[in-house]
């Protein structure tokens, strides 16, 4: 969509999520914000406002999905959302002598990253159905191509997102209502600030938020990014399986021993 009027973001208080909020902003925009952090999500709310954008913010958080929908409802009947992007994400790493992730971290990561995308999403498509218009959109991640030792759920979480946004994209087709799935690599945030391996391609916020934004206004289906770093992780998903794990082990995205 190539000049959307209202847009909503989850995660919006920072990394991908506030720079896309930035990258949005301009005179007869509303962005309609999502984010946990009061003081960053105010803070990036000014400087969308400075770019002569209005802005709405809401503290509420995806995993409270019935406030959520509530809310996201509210949010369209008083304007019609656009565009959607469900970005708000969270991760964990294996790091201690190879010790799987506790079912308690991997519950509110799948709480975060699953349901509250799909909770984000729901109360929209019937809307955005009617009005034979819209475009959804999911940031998933490359590790959704070949999940990484380092972060099984995490790779489950974004690998659950690629084959949601793939279904929507094919039952809304007739409706006129696009959906894109993003693939972002590396991108300098507090999350890759946490990630314990190398980070090749590494890239700022804003030059990924440029990269899918770009994307979105040509109703790219895959939005996938760095190029040889997204090539790299389908090529693995090609290869015998042993010879992948293999890859990744060497490259230092098994666990790590302390």
């Amino acid at each position: 969509m190539k000049n959307p009027s209202h847009i909503v973001i989850t995660g919006a208080s920072g990394g991908i999520g506030s720079a896309l909020a930035k990258a949005y902003s301009k005179k007869g925009a509303h962005l309609s914000l999502f984010g946990r952090k009061l003081s960053e999500l105010e803070s990036v709310a000014k400087e969308c406002r400075e770019l002569l954008a209005t802005v709405s913010i809401y503290t509420v958080d995806v995993t409270e999905t019935d406030a959520l929908q509530k809310t996201l409802n509210d949010i369209d009947t008083e304007k019609s959302v656009d565009l959607v992007i469900a970005n708000a994400g969270v991760a964990t790493y294996l790091t201690a002598n190879y010790a799987e992730e506790t079912w308690t971290d991997t519950k509110k990561l799948l709480d975060v990253n699953v349901i509250g995308a799909f909770a984000t999403v729901s109360p929209l498509i019937t809307k955005m159905r009617q009005r034979k218009r819209g475009q959804i959109v999911l940031i998933s991640s490359l590790a959704a191509y070949y999940g990484m030792p380092i972060n099984p759920a995490y790779s489950a979480s974004k690998a659950a997102l690629k084959a949601y946004g793939e279904a929507l994209r094919g039952l809304l087709y007739k409706d006129q209502v696009k959906v894109s799935i993003v693939f972002p690599g590396f991108v300098k945030s507090h999350m890759s600030d946490k990630f314990p391996g190398e980070k090749p391609f590494l890239m700022t916020a804003n030059k990924a938020a440029r990269i899918i934004k770009y994307g979105l206004q040509s109703n790219k289906p895959r939005i996938a990014f760095p190029f040889l770093l997204s090539t790299g992780m389908r090529f693995l998903t090609i290869l015998p399986g042993f010879i992948s794990d293999f890859i990744l082990l060497k490259l230092g995205y098994g666990a790590v021993k302390k």
